[in-house]
Formats: C-alpha cells, structure tokens, sequence
C-alpha cells in the first residue's frame, strides 16, 4: 500500500472518552496502522486543546484550531449563504489553507472526512484520491425530527437545517468514493433519501473496547447505597440525553419509586446544564457531572436505562453498558441499529409506564438481570469488536480488496 492520508475530524478524535470521539479515535486508530495519516480537526475547549500532544503519536502531522466561531455570527453567515447551520458553525480559513497545503506537499492517497461538517473542507480532488465520507448519522433527519416536534422560531430553524443540510448530505455523498454509516439502519435511511447504490453507501457499526469496558477489569467502585440502583449515562448537554432523562425522571421513575421507594437513578455524564441539574432535586435523583470513569457507574447498576426519543445510529451507552454485562432497558429508538434482539440481550420499552414495568421486572428478578446481562455481553463479544467492524476500512480507503487492505 502506497501514500498517505488526509483525516478532518469536527473534534480532536483523543482521547476516547465521548460517543463521537471514540469512533473517530478508532477509526484514526486503525488507518494509522497501514498508511501515514495527517489530521485536521477542531478543540472545543483548553481540555481538548491539551490533547493534541498525545494525539501527535499517532500522526504523521496535524492541525488541530480551536472552534471559537460563535454561534450568532455562524447563523448569520449560515442565513446570508444559505448554507446548514451545521457547516457554518465549523468553518475556518486557517483549516482550508492547512488543508490545501497538505494536498499540494503530501502524496495523499485518500481523504476521510468525520461527520458532514467537515465535507466543506474537501476540495475537488483530482481522480487519482479517493475520497470517503463518514457521515456517522443522518444528521438532517434528526434536525426534521426536532422542527416536526417543535413550534416557533426554533421550529422553523430546525426544519430550515433539515432541508439545507439534507440537499448538503446528497451533494457530498454524489462526489465521494463511499459515503459511510454508523449502522445499516442508517445507511439504508440514506439510500432511500439519496438514490445511491448500496456499494455507495456503506454501513461501518461502531464496536467496544471490550478489554476496557469488562466486569472483570480492574476499576474503582462507587459508593454503595441503598435500594436499586438505575443509571443513565451520556453527554448532558446533548439535547436527546437531556430530554430522555427529563422524561424518564418524571414519567417512568415515580412509578419505581412507588413499588422501590428507595430507588435510585444517578444520570452519569459531563457537562449537564441546568435544566439537568435540577433534576437532583426530585427524591431519589442524582446528577454527577463528570466522573473519572463511568465503569464503576455502570457496574453497580442494578439496570441501565436508555430511553431516548430521538436517537440517531448506534448509541455507545448501550454498548458499553451491555459489555459491562449489565441488564439494560432502551428504547426503540436507542435501540435501532443495534444487531441485538429483545427479551434476548436487552429489553425494549417505549412509553414511560412500559419502562417502568420492564425495570422493575429486573429489580424483582435478579436472577433473570445476570442472565440478561450476561447475554449481552456475549453478544458484545460476538459482534461489536473494534478490531472487526474497521477490519476493511483500508479497503474503503484504498480502494483495495479486502484482503489486500488486510495484508497491508
């Protein structure tokens, strides 16, 4: 295998502590082991800027620039070009010139571009690069979900990005070699919207560090207290895992706290807002923010609960809560994308008083809990290794036979 590759990213894939970024490090991961990479990304914040040292061992060179293009001046530029809020929100001159440099100074082979904000940044290419495109979800039909859903101004503006970002989707997709998923679920979705083939558009599932998130590894404990424990975990400024569990702290957990009044739920995660926060004031509730790991969380948990209501491609809480070998209740839409089957290796429940029964059939029956927990994790072992579901993105990259990208 011969030259290099181009890796643009919407955030600094290192360290792999959050849903986007444990992809895109695997992802940058297993490109590096065949091929000289060169990544351009973005830091949210002072934390993320801190990683770009470490993150220097896996690259050949890279940019990594500070997202501080504020929200207002995005939208306005957004409205004046008629361009998805999504794309406007990430652009950067510094970003285009690195990459035009790269291009011209470097034996690039291929470019690979992380999530559909990042496609702005791809120039024509000449015919001899070939150029793969992981949208990772189908972001405009998320912002459809929410303009459906909603009234007023931020109605309009939601459904004003699925259409633009949708049109984006399809125009990206036209010129790139292979437009990836996070799940065939996905992928189909998109064919279906985009005309394209199957060999088109290809579903790459996400995996698990399975030696990371394992029952049987080696990590801090939480506190113990008493009556069940029910754990929700995720990123809680994202609006999906805000509204979850919103919904379930007031329609499903009352009902628990009826049967277990000393029922517990503990949402898990950085950055929860205030809207969040407030929630640790209903009985039995409790927000941590940031925990040094989410492993010991999700090992005292007597069930796992995922209730989104909107929930694009594969949802890694649902992942490492099953590697973790515990009982886990997700919603269909939490759920979707995930080659599990209900009742099998996890349970699905809908409606608040569905998860709620659900729930309580596994505090009741703690036999019937391990056994379903530990059925997900074989399933885990079975499906969802790193090593197997980027096995052939060389091949994507290269445009190789399997196999060959595999010698490589």
């Amino acid at each position: 295998m011969s030259g290099e590759v181009l890796f643009l990213c919407h955030r600094i894939p290192y360290p792999p502590d959050r849903g986007d970024k444990i992809r895109s490090y695997h992802m940058l991961q297993r490109i590096a082991e065949v091929a000289p990479v060169h990544v351009g990304c973005f830091a949210d914040d002072e934390r993320d800027m801190g990683f770009a040292a470490d993150m220097a061992a896996l690259t050949a060179s890279q940019c990594v620039l500070p997202r501080d293009r504020w929200r207002v001046a995005a939208g306005l530029c957004g409205l004046a070009r008629r361009q998805p809020m999504l794309v406007s929100l990430f652009d950067h001159p510094g970003l285009h010139r690195w990459v035009g440099q790269v291009l011209r100074e470097r034996p690039i082979s291929a470019v690979f571009a992380y999530s559909v904000q990042m496609a702005h940044f791809v120039p024509l290419l000449s015919p001899d690069i070939r150029f793969v495109m992981d949208f990772v979800d189908f972001d405009s039909a998320k912002y459809a979900a929410y303009g459906a859903q909603g009234a007023g101004p931020m109605s309009w503006v939601h459904r004003r990005e699925g259409r633009l970002l949708l049109d984006f989707e399809r125009a990206t997709a036209a010129r790139a070699d292979i437009s990836a998923f996070v799940s065939e679920a996905e992928a189909e979705l998109f064919r279906a919207a985009s005309g394209l083939a199957p060999s088109q558009v290809r579903a790459i599932d996400n995996g698990v560090a399975l030696d990371y998130f394992d029952p049987a590894a080696s990590f801090s404990s939480v506190e113990g207290g008493e009556g069940p424990l029910i754990v929700f975990t995720g990123q809680m400024d994202y609006r999906p895992n805000i509204e979850a569990v919103e919904a379930f702290a007031w329609g499903a957990f009352p009902i628990i706290r009826a049967r277990y009044p000393q029922a517990r739920f503990a949402i898990v995660g950085r950055k929860p807002t205030a809207q969040v926060e407030a929630l640790g004031k209903l009985p039995g509730v409790t927000v941590t923010g940031s925990v040094p790991d989410v492993r010991g969380w999700l090992a005292a948990a007597d069930v796992v609960v995922a209730p989104l209501t909107i929930a694009r491609g594969v949802q890694n809480k649902v992942l490492e809560a099953m590697a973790m070998a515990r009982p886990v209740v997700a919603s269909s839409d939490a759920a979707e994308g995930i080659d599990a089957s209900d009742g099998a290796h996890l349970l699905i429940a809908d409606d608040p008083a569905e998860q709620a029964a659900k729930v309580m059939s596994l505090i009741a029956d703690p036999v019937a809990a391990m056994r379903l927990g530990q059925a997900a994790r074989v399933r885990m072992e079975q499906r969802y290794r790193w090593s197997a579901t980027l096995q052939d993105l060389p091949a994507m990259l290269f445009g190789q036979p399997a196999d060959d990208a595999r010698a490589a």
